[in-house]
């Protein structure tokens, strides 16, 4: 053989030479390696040629093919999101004196509208009134949840923990609400020794129309919250923590008259302060937002801190606005806290319709995007339960709309409260139809760090005219985006963290389903790695 090899290879060299036809040279080339090669059929000993037994092979489904990253098309984010509060019974429980069963399924029936109105969080209130809606350590069972301050349910159950399973499993985010500094509402019942009105009776104040505050300059009165909202983070897998606009108390709460802290502010004066009583106030709540920033980052990176003050800043903040000055009369410098980015989302109550004179919602939530120099989230708050207008669906419907137009793709809305969406028929459908349509991602808050989910494990299966995707379930995570190219154009679907598998057409308005991507979504919003598999 290698002789024969040798002979054709001079023969190319004179070929090449005389300019003959390669192919008359590489043709009897290949009929002699054809030859040399030929597989001689299997004989026995005896010298009977053996019958050639062919193995049928069977193949599997085609397999798909991994391709290198591409770009993806980006997935729409916007944060949706409601007030659902438990003070007085406003929304939930609806009653002081339901079972548990009862409490779970009005929660339930509250969610599955969430979820089929394509809203993507939740904010509950926790601690309507230095009480709790959960199991703790350090503050009474809440009368808005039993009747009784200090009783627990029955039976007994935690019902933040009932929320939070029940909110992740719809692929919704859970923010706890709580109110810093009231320490009983009037309508709380009878005030037992279970009250931390009674338990700390030293820096609580009583107000005219019957409520208790906590003074804030009392360092008992932070360190108090501090400590439940720490504790809160360290047991529950909770997505925001979620403070109201009540710091110090409006001045109706006490007949119009002053707050009563003269204790805590002669302790200060006869310390050498030399403030104003106005600013010393705004001071101590000044501080208590940044220690709370502080110490939830410090915690957990991940939690995100949400605080939701009254609309307007001071009146002329901006030119033409009228009504009433936080930064005055409930000493909130939320201006200061937002340009300071003690914050991760901001919702001012911007509770007035588009249209009004004093308060045009346009002007306000475009003079609070203009002092967000440290880029956090701006997530205005709606009047959706009472806002003043001939149709409140078609008013809040312009509301997202505006809001739209002036955060860009980092828009996001809290309605207030949920009944003006479960009692309101009218809203359902115009939030269905027109301005929720479609699901939607929550923002991803970049300045904040978490766990990236890993990327999944996904399986592309050929069944007659469709392809059957399917992939491993993460447990951490609140949702899956699935992404398909039908030739040119790309289809995107959220789907809820329930699901593991989806069957999609091969075809779409005449387009070969072509590429796929499955992304699971966790903690901030954020994306995991993948893979691009081809279908073709």
């Amino acid at each position: 053989m290698l002789f024969l090899l040798l002979k054709y290879y001079r023969l190319v060299l004179q070929a090449m030479k005389s300019r003959l036809s390669f192919l008359n040279i590489l043709l009897p080339l290949f009929l002699v390696v054809s030859c040399a090669t030929k597989t001689k059929k299997p004989t026995s000993k005896s010298g009977v040629k053996k019958p050639v037994v062919k193995t049928e092979i069977n193949l599997p489904p085609k397999p798909v093919v991994q391709l290198n990253n591409i770009k993806l098309p980006e997935i729409k984010r916007e944060f949706r999101s409601v007030w659902i509060a438990s003070v007085a019974n406003i929304n939930w429980p609806s009653r002081n004196n339901l079972s548990a069963d009862q409490q779970k399924q009005e929660a339930i029936q509250m969610l599955d509208m969430l979820v089929d109105l394509n809203f993507n969080a939740v904010i509950l209130q926790v601690r309507p009134s230095a009480d709790a809606l959960y199991k703790s350590s350090h503050e009474p069972w809440s009368h808005f949840l039993t009747g009784q301050i200090g009783l627990s349910p029955y039976p007994e159950y935690d019902p933040m923990q009932f929320w939070i399973d029940e909110c992740h499993k719809r692929g919704l985010e859970f923010h706890a609400w709580l109110n810093p500094f009231r320490a009983h509402h009037s309508n709380g019942g009878v005030i037992s020794s279970e009250s931390m009105v009674r338990k700390s009776p030293e820096n609580v104040i009583k107000l005219k129309n019957g409520m208790y505050w906590f003074d804030p300059a009392d360092d008992r009165t932070q360190d108090q919250a501090s400590k439940v909202i720490k504790d809160i983070i360290s047991r529950y897998d909770v997505d925001g923590i979620h403070l109201d606009d009540y710091f110090y108390p409006y001045a109706e709460y006490n007949g119009g008259k002053d707050f009563p802290d003269n204790k805590t502010w002669s302790v200060y004066k006869q310390s050498g302060g030399t403030l104003s009583r106005a600013d010393w106030r705004r001071g101590n709540v000044n501080k208590f937002v940044k220690r709370i920033y502080d110490e939830i980052k410090a915690q957990k990176n991940d939690v995100k801190f949400g605080i939701s003050p009254f609309g307007i800043w001071k009146p002329g903040y901006p030119a033409g606005i009228k009504g009433s000055s936080q930064y005055d009369e409930l000493y909130a410098d939320a201006k200061l806290w937002l340009n300071q980015g003690w914050v991760d989302y901001f919702t001012p109550q911007l509770y007035w319709p588009v249209d009004s004179p004093g308060q045009s919602f346009p002007l306000l939530l475009k003079w609070w995007n203009d002092e967000n120099t440290r880029a956090r989230h701006l997530w205005p708050g709606l009047n959706t339960v009472a806002v003043k207008a001939p149709n409140k669906a078609t008013e809040i419907a312009r509301e997202i709309d505006v809001t739209r137009q002036i955060l860009k793709n980092n828009a996001g809305e809290v309605h207030y409260s949920i009944a003006g969406i479960s009692k309101n028929y009218e809203m359902q459908q115009e939030l269905k139809t027109k301005s929720y349509k479609e699901k939607v991602l929550i923002p991803e808050s970049n300045w904040l760090t978490t766990n990236v989910l890993t990327e999944l494990n996904v399986n592309v299966r050929k069944e007659s005219s469709n392809f059957l995707i399917s992939w491993n379930r993460q447990t951490e995570a609140l949702s899956y985006v699935i992404y398909l190219k039908y030739g040119d154009n790309w289809q995107t679907e959220i789907l809820s963290p329930q699901g593991i598998n989806k069957t999609v057409p091969s075809f779409s308005n005449g387009k070969k389903l072509t590429t796929i991507v499955v992304r699971s979504v966790g903690k901030l919003g954020k994306l995991s790695p993948y893979k691009v598999i081809s279908a073709n």
